[in-house]
């Protein structure tokens, strides 16, 4: 056997050591559905090792529609401008509480489904949020008339209406299935927005007690009805501290990841506002979680009509830094609102004004998207 050199040796071991702590994950994560489906295990565990990469980058409704089309087949603005899909797709369910054929946005859960499917057979991921109707008014989830939240806990008046919303949603979650006839796994964000006060179960309208009793009867109630496919996202507007992030939270055996949803204004045109609200939330929410031993995600994030050029690499990206987040989720291109008189999307399409940046933006090696994904699934 020929003797390897000395330092050979040494500089292998190096190599190994500092590869070794480049991809050190966080092994004491666990979902909290202990039921969880091996599939949904698997993509908790992906979703652990890819922050070693970067964060993934997520567009809201973006197979249905974007600005000036709508329901093309295999159509995306995000695919239009840089030639790949988003890593993860988000989409609301808010509809099906009332047996509605259509979401609060006008997609058809049919044609959803099939997006979630597709998205999942290219190694896309998908997250749901749910603006469900105010169940003591039955007006929309923006009618914050105090005390709704605490008519749906167990033994109150809108309780077993509440149970059969949940049960609509259960029959939506097992229905997704894979090529294999597998469940295919949900990033599930409930009650979103929770500090904030626009929302019947936001921070006002309702105590943190409430909170907690809902967030845990559905988690309960979800599982019970066989659900098993979901990754549970506890998610706020802005705070603060960590008391007012932690106020509402049910508990590490309750959620899987913590985020909040991150927006410029109109009033911050330089995004200096921006990187420091975001940048300090993440320093927040960072502690929390490499205590609690949880995934860190900006569930929505935007900046309305993108009018800076560099918003992408210039302000997002710094908004971000160094921070190990799992995803980064962007809202809908609607396009044009009527009522507003304005355009409203989140992503650029071709011609926009931030177009090139964001393809800059797409060729950062921290930035992820679905093409990245099925790369290390192919590893």
């Amino acid at each position: 056997m020929q003797k390897t050199p000395l330092f050979l040796i040494i500089l292998t071991f190096i190599g190994v050591s500092c590869s070794t702590k480049a991809t050190t994950i966080d092994t004491n994560l666990s979902l909290s559905d202990k039921k969880a489906t091996k599939e949904t295990i698997v993509l908790y565990k992906k979703l652990q090792q890819l922050t070693q990469k970067g964060y993934l980058f997520g567009h809201q409704d973006d197979l249905a529609y974007g600005v000036n089309w709508k329901y093309e087949p295999h159509r995306s603005d995000v695919k239009d401008v840089t030639g790949d899909y988003p890593a993860v797709y988000g989409w609301d369910i808010a509809g099906l509480e009332k047996d509605d054929p259509n979401n609060i946005d006008g997609v058809p859960f049919d044609k959803m489904k099939q997006y979630i499917e597709e998205a999942n057979d290219r190694g896309g991921i998908s997250t749901i949020s749910w603006h469900f109707d105010n169940p003591a008014t039955g007006k929309n989830a923006w009618d914050n008339t105090p005390n709704a939240l605490k008519t749906i806990l167990p033994g109150e008046k809108n309780h077993a209406k509440f149970t059969s919303w949940l049960d609509k949603a259960a029959s939506f979650f097992l229905s997704l299935k894979d090529k294999k006839g597998k469940n295919i796994p949900i990033l599930f964000r409930p009650y979103h927005e929770l500090t904030g006060g626009w929302f019947w179960w936001g921070k006002g309208n309702c105590t943190p007690e409430d909170f907690k009793t809902i967030w845990k009867f559905t988690f309960e109630y979800l599982q019970k009805k066989g659900v098993h496919n979901l990754i549970y996202v506890y998610n706020t507007s802005s705070f603060n501290s960590k008391e007012a992030f932690l106020e509402n939270y049910p508990g590490d055996d309750y959620a899987d990841i913590l985020s909040f949803d991150t927006y410029q204004n109109n009033n911050d045109i330089n995004g200096e506002k921006f990187i420091t609200e975001t940048q300090s939330q993440l320093k927040i929410i960072n502690e929390i979680t490499q205590k609690n031993h949880k995934l860190i995600a900006l569930a929505e994030a935007g900046y309305e009509a993108i009018p800076d050029p560099k918003w992408w690499t210039g302000t997002f990206s710094k908004a971000i830094g160094d921070y190990k987040i799992s995803y980064a989720l962007l809202w809908r291109n609607h396009g044009w609102q009527e009522k507003e008189q304005k355009m409203h999307y989140y992503v650029p399409y071709p011609g926009q004004l931030s177009e090139k940046d964001f393809v800059e933006f797409y060729n950062l090696d921290k930035t992820l998207f679905e093409k990245d994904i099925q790369k290390v699934s192919k590893k």
